[in-house]
């Protein structure tokens, strides 16, 4: 009986692929070429099969207020650049990171989040209230005292408590609110040095944002810091090393970097691109670099820094080499700020550009990690009022003109719904032999925002690979991200087991 099952069996999956055969026969396109990319990527799908192991290894790349036509208009721009076919070309993050979502970006408080609050629901599981890092909904936005027991747990803090090796990179402030979730619990996110507090928040006792990363009590802290900010680190009695003619922040005296220094005799301080590329990672397990006063440079403006800095693909690597030394696995946030801070400025091309950047970030790190032992996760905080318009031919540069209005004047194919790129009581510009392709160039909007456009409500994608990233398909909830990386790493139990 078994066998005539067996036959049977036999018998229509030879049925089933000459069936399939002959009606391919018979679709009149089925050698057409975008037919047959089709088929391909089809076959690719079917074969995939998902990894249930557990993850060793995490890295999350944030991409700020990367919204998904950013996503578009960075991957024709990429493909336009290398002079092959932009809309067909894919980014980076998009060839390697098969498994996608959408993720809703509000907040307990607003339909429009800010950078706070979405990146404590990425690393801590909940979703909180604006303006706020690494408490809960019970916060009250500003009052220090209301952060008692508010505080929440991240899986930054629970990878030091299982004994992992744990790091933060960024172009922004490494105080700014996407890498500060990982370790901070504040009332309002601007606390990010003390000259920040408010007094209440100096009379309730509250700490600003860069003196708790360096008094941060999980493990043995991170062992990679990489960012800008450095000015919240150092009092205003020091002079700024790459301009003298400014100092730091801090009124309490303390000198965060001597102090960070002290703890870790182990470790390495730069601040500048030479000291980056002389550190000697043989003899170095930590690793703390502040590379700005403030925020890094936009990629596209690096080479004019005058202290030099590294790429994000240069300090990624360069973190996963510090980072796999620890043979229990490691957590790594990887942030591309400055993305949220171009389009800010309505100023289309560098973010764009800085998109590029982590997209070669993503490349560089696939060529350090073992993937089937490493969840990937790439996504965005937010959204911005960011479109591309008008229906420009194939080919048509990204960042060129689309058509002409009713007012006879041209407009560009990316826009902004508002922000500094309308004027008050003034026409529309008129931009005949304007060149919109300039990196300095502002694209124009709507609505007058004086100096900066704002965020977006609409979702933004997830991004993944590795051990349980097919669990991200689908509408999804923002804080599913912690609780995906707590079930594939089982982050738990590695912490309790770390403890026994």
């Amino acid at each position: 009986m078994a066998h005539i099952l067996r036959s049977l069996t036999l018998g229509a999956s030879v049925l089933s692929i000459a069936s399939a055969a002959m009606a391919q026969e018979t679709v009149m396109q089925s050698q057409d070429s975008y037919y047959t990319a089709a088929q391909a990527e089809l076959a690719r799908k079917i074969a995939d099969e998902p990894n249930t192991g557990r993850a060793k290894n995490v890295v999350l790349f944030v991409v700020d207020g990367l919204s998904i036509p950013t996503i578009t208009a960075s991957r024709i721009y990429e493909g336009q650049l290398r002079g092959v076919d932009g809309e067909s070309n894919s980014l980076s993050f998009e060839r390697l990171l098969p498994y996608v979502a959408l993720s809703k970006t509000y907040t307990h408080d607003a339909q429009v989040a800010d950078s706070a609050p979405t990146a404590t629901a990425m690393v801590s599981g909940v979703k909180s209230v604006n303006g706020t890092i690494g408490v809960t909904q019970a916060i009250q936005p500003d009052v220090c005292a209301s952060q008692k027991g508010a505080e929440v747990t991240t899986i930054f803090e629970q990878a030091e408590a299982a004994g992992l090796a744990t790091g933060i990179v960024s172009t922004a402030r490494i105080t700014h609110a996407t890498p500060a979730a990982t370790y901070a619990k504040v009332a309002g996110r601007d606390w990010e040095s003390n000259a920040d507090l408010t007094e209440e928040a100096v009379q309730n006792g509250c700490k600003d944002i860069a003196a708790q990363l360096i008094d941060w009590p999980a493990g043995d802290g991170f062992e990679v810091v990489m960012g800008g900010g450095r000015g919240n680190f150092m009092t205003t009695e020091q002079k700024d090393p790459e301009d003298e003619t400014k100092t730091g922040s801090r009124t309490d005296g303390r000198d965060l970097i001597a102090e960070w220094q002290a703890k870790h005799n182990d470790g390495a301080y730069v601040w500048n691109k030479e000291g980056f590329d002389a550190l000697n990672l043989e003899n170095t397990n930590k690793v703390f670099a502040l590379f700005n006063r403030s925020h890094m440079q936009y990629d596209a403006d690096r080479e004019k820094d005058a202290g030099g800095e590294p790429s994000l693909a240069e300090m990624a690597v360069t973190s996963l080499d510090v980072l796999s030394k620890n043979d229990k696995g490691y957590v790594l946030m990887i942030e591309g700020g400055r993305v949220d801070h171009a389009h800010h400025a309505g100023n289309a091309a560098r973010a764009l550009t800085d998109t590029i950047a982590v997209a070669k970030a993503v490349d560089a790190v696939f060529e350090k990690i073992n993937p089937e032992e490493t969840l990937v996760i790439l996504t965005a905080d937010h959204s911005h009022v960011f479109s591309i318009a008008g229906y420009p031919k194939r080919n048509n540069p990204i960042l060129g003109i689309a058509g002409t209005g009713d007012d006879n004047k041209p407009y560009t194919t990316l826009g902004y719904m508002n922000g500094p790129g309308a004027k008050l009581d003034e026409p529309r510009a008129d931009l005949s032999g304007v060149d919109t392709t300039d990196i300095d160039f502002l694209q124009q909007a709507l609505v007058p925002l004086g100096e900066s456009e704002t965020h977006a409500g609409d979702d933004v994608a997830i991004f993944a690979q590795g051990p349980w990233a097919h669990l991200f398909h689908g509408v999804v909830e923002q804080n599913l991200i912690y609780h995906v990386i707590a079930h594939a790493t089982d982050m738990a139990n590695r912490a309790a087991a770390d403890q026994n």
